[in-house]
């Protein structure tokens, strides 16, 4: 599916289901899309997590109606998913700056959080370089870990690199250098299923085969065509610089589409030193 047509029906699909108890897993769903893709695509193009967005729309909406009605607190909280008056004065007193029922008073203001609508901007002075490969498949052995879909927003990005700097310390890195095919190492993503609130993260190096080390796994990485970006920087965060680069500019204009499978960061010592890593991404032709 086009990249800004999934976008937009995912908007539709939460839009049309404001008022029920939906999960950025059951809009992943209506998209045939894994939650884990479909959350990381939200949260990048848009800047916050599918959660904060149905809640900000949510506590908008009730402002309105309260402002506007004579409904008790306690019926508007229920219809906008909270399940006590308590739970949701909490909430609307941290979006609206006041309280339910001070939201009654003529001449109060109250903050509005509109339905998003996808629309193509055009940019000007900014150049995304990146390159086409086809690439064999190859082994890793890699450390892997399980992280909540959560952890692609703002919110959790220190938890992959804190899996990174515990590595370090830990002898994962001595490992897998004995078992490694050259110094180059990988930061594996893994495909999931459509109906999975975990992703896996591996850090890994090519694998010489051989016997795996107790507590390793070897991850199978399928031949595929790849778009490859530089992340240019001295530290993580030319990472979710690339990543929103890539999502916002590169995928909505260009002739493919990101396919559902591994992609991965890659760390060698051949890279000029203003390039932090690579991010590989397996694709095809819309």
């Amino acid at each position: 599916m086009d990249f800004i047509q999934s976008l937009q029906k995912a908007i539709d699909f939460i839009e049309k289901n404001i008022l029920e108890p939906i999960t950025y897993e059951d809009v992943a769903k209506h998209l045939h899309m894994s939650s884990y893709h479909f959350h990381r695509i939200f949260s990048m193009v848009t800047g916050m997590t599918v959660k904060e967005y149905i809640r900000n729309r949510r506590l908008s909406m009730a402002g309105q109606e309260i402002s506007v009605s004579d409904l008790k607190v306690i019926d508007v909280a229920f219809k906008y998913g909270y399940d006590s008056p308590e739970s949701f004065t909490k909430a609307f007193s941290r979006f609206h700056g006041i309280t339910p029922n001070l939201a009654r008073r003529a001449g109060v203001k109250l903050k509005s959080f509109n339905q998003l609508l996808v629309k193509i901007k055009l940019e000007g002075g900014r150049i995304l370089d990146y390159r086409m490969e086809k690439r064999e498949g190859f082994n890793v052995l890699a450390k892997v870990k399980k992280f909540k879909n959560e952890t692609v927003s703002e919110d959790g990005t220190t938890e992959i690199a804190d899996f990174w700097k515990g590595s370090s310390n830990d002898g994962t890195f001595h490992t897998l250098k004995q078992h490694a095919v050259n110094n180059d190492m990988y930061g594996l993503c893994a495909p999931i299923s459509k109906e999975s609130t975990y992703f896996d993260y591996g850090i890994g190096v090519g694998f010489i085969g051989g016997n795996i080390p107790e507590g390793y796994t070897e991850w199978e990485v399928k031949p595929s065509l790849w778009a490859v970006f530089k992340c240019i920087g001295e530290n993580s965060d030319c990472i979710a610089d690339t990543w929103n680069k890539i999502f916002k500019e590169f995928l909505p204009g260009s002739e493919y589409e990101m396919l559902d499978d591994t992609d991965f960061e890659l760390y060698s010592e051949d890279f000029p030193s203003d390039c932090f890593c690579e991010i590989w991404i397996p694709v095809q032709k819309k």
